[in-house]
């Protein structure tokens, strides 16, 4: 990667793809509306984008209904889509700076994250997801010598995928790797904060061999766009992720319209849970604190609440404010920034109204809630940390989706178990202990879709995540994604 100044320059002549792109085509929406994305980086209009509108879905959705049932994609042998996937991911990684630098002035997230972990991610998950589809077997069902029962597996049809402005590329990716895999069309729906990414995808998805109508890429906002797609007749499942407002509507419009599947993750609190015993407090402390404040806290797992044992509080708070104070809010232009802005105003503020919130209910400010400017006109906050935070508090019981963290003391495993599952979200937790018994005890009560023993945020899609609770019952990643994208079939032969 190059220096700061090239990849101003390289931002300042970056021209991204702003049309829908439905059937194949780049199309500007039916009725000519546009919306503004706006870099947080300096509060600059990146581009004006198509924003789709009712005729626009109906359109899209046709397109992918009509591809479906035609079979050029959902019924091509699995070593066809596995090429076209491991061409997809390629096509990613030669427009890995283009697609980092749509990433980066759409969310502000630091340009090295962007190409090194976002952009990476999203190639080595379609290539993995293509890798996967040609070595999975259908079963025969033991019925006896007069009959013969085949379980085979079937795409569902028109999938529509709702993904957020966090990490745009990698939820993407989490989605339409295994529904493409499986045989589905899709209709990707971006975040109207983050639409430049999903949009240049589209075109190297074609680009790869997709046929017309199986990727489509439609650009708007949730109360249009969005409530189109989940109020559709002809979509089949929509798979979302985003806030649990947002994940109930979409399964209210299921309701409403034809009962389609919908898959819902919807964010989180999570616990790190550290124990007396705790191996080393220094790495204890570094996990921490990129749990919390990696991404300016934007993530649906982010490690929200620390809950430490009041043996080992003071010297584990210690280290990490020492430790937060490195995490220095710069130009998410350069590539030696390790925290960027946050997504928008609006984000901004909430953030800071919590802050604001958890010193009124009685927490300390340890360090941090100011708001610096590396880069005039964009939307930073620094890394906080909140000391003695009441565990019924708001702030410790409300997702804040910024790099604040939450700190309360427990007494003992059982009880720091206790408050870690105080809380509606089950998506992640961690437990720190040098006590296998008591790791493999305490992992088993902690109620969420993932727990990591002795670190934090580790990660592959060979592995499945989702949560319980209001972080919803989807799953994303792992060969279980495939299933949520098909359908069982028996096929009973009378002999």
């Amino acid at each position: 990667m190059t220096g700061t100044t090239d990849w101003a320059a390289r931002a300042a002549a970056f021209r991204p793809a702003t049309t829908l792109f439905v059937d194949g085509a780049e199309r500007a929406a039916a009725d000519g509306a546009t919306f503004p994305t706006i870099s947080p980086r300096d509060g600059a209009v990146v581009a004006e984008v198509a924003h789709a509108g009712r005729a626009d879905v109906d359109l899209a959705v046709g397109a992918a209904r009509r591809v479906f049932e035609e079979g050029t994609w959902s019924r091509a042998a699995p070593a066809v889509r596995k090429r076209v996937l491991l061409r997809f991911a390629e096509l990613v990684r030669r427009d890995a700076e283009h697609l980092a630098l749509a990433e980066t002035l759409d969310v502000g997230k630091p340009i090295r994250e962007s190409m090194n972990v976002d952009v990476a991610t999203c190639a080595d998950v379609l290539a993995w997801y293509g890798e996967a589809i040609d070595k999975r077997y259908d079963a025969i069902a033991p019925t006896g010598p007069g009959s013969l029962a085949t379980i085979t597996r079937e795409p569902l049809g028109v999938v529509a995928a709702v993904v957020p402005w966090n990490y745009p590329l990698i939820l993407t990716s989490w989605k339409i790797g295994p529904a493409l895999a499986a045989g589905n069309s899709v209709i990707l729906k971006p975040a109207e904060q983050s639409p430049l990414s999903a949009l240049h995808l589209a075109r190297l998805g074609a680009e790869a061999g997709l046929p017309d109508g199986v990727l489509q890429v439609l650009s708007g906002d949730g109360p249009g766009t969005g409530a189109a797609l989940g109020l559709h007749d002809v979509v089949d499942k929509v798979a979302f992720t985003g806030s649990v407002g947002t994940g109930r509507a979409f399964q209210r419009y299921a309701g409403e319209s034809n009962g389609k599947a919908v898959a819902v993750e919807a964010g989180g609190k999570s616990a790190q849970l550290v124990l007396a015993d705790a191996p080393d407090l220094d790495a204890v402390a570094d996990a921490v604190c990129w749990g919390i404040f990696y991404n300016a806290g934007q993530t649906c797992h982010a490690g929200s609440r620390l809950i430490v044992d009041r043996h080992v509080h003071e010297a584990l708070l210690d280290r990490v404010l020492t430790r937060a104070k490195e995490f220095v809010v710069g130009d998410p232009l350069d590539p030696d920034t390790v925290l960027g802005a946050v997504v928008d105003g609006t984000q901004l503020a909430r953030i800071e109204g919590y802050v604001d919130l958890a010193r009124s209910e009685g927490a300390v400010l340890a360090t941090g809630g100011g708001r610096p400017q590396p880069v005039p006109g964009g939307t930073y906050t620094e890394p906080t940390v909140l000391d003695g935070v009441d565990p019924a508090s708001r702030v410790a019981q409300e997702e804040i989706f910024g790099p604040v963290l939450s700190v309360m003391v427990c007494d003992g495993p059982a009880h720091g178990v206790e408050l870690a599952n105080e809380t509606r979200f089950g998506l992640a937790a961690s437990v720190w202990t040098s006590d296998l018994t008591v790791a493999h005890r305490t992992a088993a009560a902690l109620r969420a879709g993932t727990v990591w023993v002795n670190t934090y945020d580790a990660a592959s899609v060979t592995t499945p995540f989702g949560g319980f609770g209001d972080s919803g019952g989807g799953r994303d990643r792992s060969l279980q994604a495939l299933d949520a994208y098909s359908a069982p079939k028996t096929t009973w032969f009378a002999l």
